[in-house]
């Protein structure tokens, strides 16, 4: 069995279609048909079926595929710690983080360490909180920003780096738009611009508004902070945002009320394997985002 082959099963595997791997692997078709053949040859299994005018694994090619992902990982992780090894100002850092921190956060301190290791690259994997534990588990990414911090996960370690404060964000017409704070009460007649299912700060939203005592009426879904921070803007409804999410681009933004009840808080963490060590680049990193974060965003 060639590692070649691996590589060219989990491609077709992925794209439920040869002649799409073959142009992402940069090969002629017939070289992955022939791959892949050989391989099922050497199993003695079949690890495709033809359906239509694309392939579907076999049961056993499904778990075949568990498999092959698993050991391309650890050769590619590998690699990299070989490289690290030699020279760790050259490593790379595989980094997930949600939306709502993309738009400032990320950027802000990818830069910040970028300028004291210049040389360090970054590959990024931006989700939802279900796909990061996901890819974190599976070993597709070293370190994860995570809203809320997950405590349920025996796999995943990592420390909580702040607790942030939710306000109530408003059309700038809106009655409300100027006062100091409100009450989260004063808005159960409103409509709700809320994120979409499957993004955390949904239930967190939802939660701190049956505290409230009321249950919100959603008038529009996104699922982007910039996409919900300008419905909002635009009259579309009201909603609760972190601050850090309340860059103000373009014409359009909304107002920001401070919420005196129910407090509404998020926990941002920093998860990682705990039964792994961190790749030497990725632990230089951790170490400088808790010192970061400590003295940036910490009151």
């Amino acid at each position: 069995m060639e590692l070649r082959q691996l590589y060219y099963f989990v491609k077709v595997a992925k794209k439920e279609h040869v002649t799409q791997a073959a142009e992402e692997l940069h090969v002629a078709q017939s070289a992955v048909s022939r791959q892949i053949h050989q391989l099922e040859e050497e199993l003695n299994v079949k690890l495709f079926l033809q359906k239509g005018r694309n392939l579907q694994l076999t049961p056993v090619g499904q778990l075949f595929l568990k498999r092959a992902e698993v050991i391309l990982a650890d050769l590619e992780r590998a690699v990299v710690e070989i490289h690290e090894f030699l020279d760790p100002e050259k490593g790379e850092i595989r980094l997930g983080f949600p939306h709502s921190l993309g738009v400032s956060v990320i950027p802000q301190v990818v830069a910040s360490f970028r300028k004291l290791h210049p040389n360090v690259k970054f590959r990024f994997r931006q989700g939802m909180y279900p796909s990061l534990i996901r890819d974190m588990l599976k070993g597709e990414i070293d370190l994860a920003f995570i809203s809320p911090f997950p405590e349920q996960y025996e796999a995943l370690g990592g420390e909580v780096l702040l607790t942030e404060e939710l306000y109530a964000v408003l059309p700038p017409n809106h009655p409300l738009a100027y006062e100091e704070a409100i009450h989260l009460s004063q808005l159960r007649d409103e409509v709700f611009v809320l994120f979409s299912e499957g993004y955390s700060l949904r239930p967190i939203v939802w939660e701190a508004c049956q505290e409230a005592g009321f249950t919100p009426k959603i008038a529009f879904e996104g699922e982007e902070t910039e996409t919900i921070s300008g419905l909002v803007a635009a009259g579309m409804g009201v909603s609760l945002l972190p601050e850090m999410a309340l860059h103000q681009y373009g014409a359009l933004h909304p107002a920001k009320v401070r919420l005196l009840s129910p407090k509404v808080t998020r926990t941002i963490g920093l998860i990682h394997r705990s039964n792994e060590k961190l790749p030497l680049v990725a632990k230089v990193f951790h170490s400088f985002l808790l010192q970061y974060f400590e003295e940036h965003f910490k009151k």
